[in-house]
């Protein structure tokens, strides 16, 4: 089980896609988010999803970054940059700190 807090994480997170992200022409525009949203809403892909999982494919999480890009695109493209790795480093690090399958192989070894 990881010891790390919550602040640390979106920390190392954030370094991270800095460096994978390291100009504001290296995160998605608005029209590649609304491209996710919609090919997610797609039938075929909806009916894989419920064949392979049981269920519909969860696509609120799509609208929500395509709708965040709407509302930071007035902004400059370096402040936009910061905004969307901020935002990717905290949702990266609430995935990490949060319960998964590996928890159940640390309990085990």
């Amino acid at each position: 089980m990881s010891s790390t807090d919550y602040q640390t994480a979106v920390r190392q997170e954030e370094a991270y896609l800095r460096q994978v992200h390291p100009t504001a022409e290296d995160i998605p525009g608005c029209m590649k988010l609304f491209d996710d949203f919609i090919s997610c809403n797609i039938l075929g892909v909806q009916l894989k999803s419920l064949y392979r999982f049981g269920h519909m494919s969860e696509c609120s999480r799509k609208l929500q970054d395509f709708k965040f890009c709407m509302s930071v695109k007035s902004m400059h493209p370096e402040e936009k940059r910061d905004v969307w790795l901020r935002r990717r480093a905290e949702w990266w690090a609430q995935r990490r700190l949060a319960k998964s399958s590996e928890d159940v192989w640390d309990l085990r070894t």
